[in-house]
Order: structure tokens, then sequence, then C-alpha cells
């Protein structure tokens, strides 16, 4: 199944937990079920580490896209 991947970050799904001098922050494609984290300097701007999140997920979704699924050979 071919899929384009969103240029904004408003189709994702992002949740961000402080504990102490780190942040996880960990970003969602709802759509695929894709989910990836990151953890980052809790002094760094939220937006930041969304965006770091998100250029992750996006990395990720791309490299899905590249290789196919186990359904997909063809024989």
């Amino acid at each position: 199944m071919a899929r384009e991947i969103p240029k904004d970050d408003t189709r994702y799904i992002i949740e961000c937990i402080y504990r102490g001098r780190y942040a996880k922050v960990s970003a969602v494609d709802p759509v695929t079920g894709t989910e990836v984290s990151i953890v980052g300097d809790a002094m760094r701007t939220k937006k930041k580490l969304e965006r770091a999140a998100v250029q992750k997920l996006e990395y990720v979704l791309a490299k899905n896209l590249e290789r196919p699924s186990k359904g997909d050979f063809k024989v």
C-alpha cells in the first residue's frame, strides 16, 4: 500500500514526558501505527523536542516505504 508522508506535524500524535533533566518525546503516525521516541534535554523548548521526534518518525516512515512488507513479495 503506497502512502505519502504528511508534510505537517498536525497529523501525528505527540507525547512529552519530563523526568528531571530529561524529556522523552514519542511521535506516532495514526495511519500506520508507527511509533518512535527520542530522549532529550528538558531545557530545550518543547517545539524543538517535538520537531526532533517528528523528523525521526518521518525518517522511519520513509525507510518503511522503501522496503516491501512481508506480503508484498512476488514470485
